[in-house]
C-alpha cells in the first residue's frame, strides 16, 4: 500500500506516515479499485465498513422498485462515506453507491475507528478529529443540495445549482462533473425536461451552454 498517499488525504491530516502505517494493521484497513459502474455496496446490504475515496469518485445513489434512480451526491476524493450506519448502528444501506469512474477507496473496519485508543495515541485522536471535520463537510454538502431541490420549478432548482456553481468556480463560465441525466438525477427532475427548460433558458439569453460546459449571463430577474 502506498501509505504516503493515504497521507494526502484529510482522514490522515496531520499524521506520520509510520503511524498511518500502524493504523492501517489496527483498523484492518485495505484499498480496493472499483471499476466504473461497479457497486461499493447496494441498498440493502449489511453495513460492514466505512470507507474514504482515495482517487476518483463515487455517486451515492437511489433507485426505486422500477428502476428510476436519482443521485444523492456524487463523492469525490477525500470523501469519507458509509459512517453515518455505523454510527447509528443501522443493519443494511437504505442507498447505493456506485463508481462515478474508474476510483480506489479505502475499506474501514469500523470497530475500532471511533473508540479512543487505550493507550491514549494521539495519531488515533488525531484522525477522529480529522474524521469529524470530514462528517461535518458532508453535512454542509447535503444542506446545498436540499437548497436546490426545495425550490418548485426545474427552472428554479437549474438557476439555483448554477448560482452556487457560479460561486465555488468564483467566474460565470465553468464545467459541471455531471453528465445531463446525472444533472436530471441530482436534481431530481425528468432529463427531457431538464433539457427543455436549459434550452429554454439559453433562447433567453440567461446561459449558454455545450454539453457540460456552462456560462450565465446577466442576473436572476426572471427566477
Amino acid at each position: 500500500m502506498d501509505f504516503q498517499r493515504a497521507k494526502e488525504i484529510s482522514l490522515f491530516a496531520d499524521i506520520a506516515v509510520e503511524d498511518i502505517e500502524k493504523m492501517y494493521e489496527c483498523l484492518c484497513t485495505r484499498e480496493r479499485e472499483y471499476k466504473r459502474d461497479a457497486f461499493v455496496f447496494h441498498a440493502g446490504d449489511p453495513v460492514r465498513f466505512v470507507y474514504v475515496i482515495l482517487t476518483g469518485s463515487m455517486h451515492i445513489i437511489s433507485e426505486d422498485f422500477w428502476g428510476n434512480r436519482s443521485i444523492i451526491e456524487t463523492m469525490h476524493r477525500d470523501t469519507l462515506f458509509g459512517e453515518a450506519y455505523v454510527f447509528s448502528l443501522a443493519q443494511s444501506h437504505l442507498v447505493s453507491v456506485v463508481a462515478a469512474e474508474d476510483s480506489v477507496v479505502i475499506e474501514i473496519d469500523p470497530t475500532n475507528l471511533f473508540e479512543i485508543c487505550p493507550r491514549g495515541c494521539e495519531c488515533h485522536a488525531q484522525m477522529i478529529r480529522n474524521a469529524l471535520f470530514l462528517v461535518s463537510k458532508k453535512i454542509v454538502r447535503l444542506t446545498e443540495k436540499m437548497g436546490h431541490i426545495i425550490h418548485r420549478t426545474i427552472r428554479e432548482k437549474i438557476l439555483s445549482y448554477l448560482s452556487r456553481c457560479v460561486q465555488c468556480e468564483k467566474s460565470n463560465a465553468f464545467s459541471i462533473p455531471y453528465s445531463r441525466q446525472q444533472l436530471a438525477d441530482y436534481l431530481c427532475v425528468d432529463r427531457s425536461a431538464l433539457s427543455h427548460e436549459l434550452s429554454k433558458l439559453q433562447d433567453q439569453g440567461l446561459i449558454r451552454y455545450r454539453k457540460n460546459y456552462f456560462e450565465l449571463i446577466g442576473g436572476h430577474d426572471e427566477m
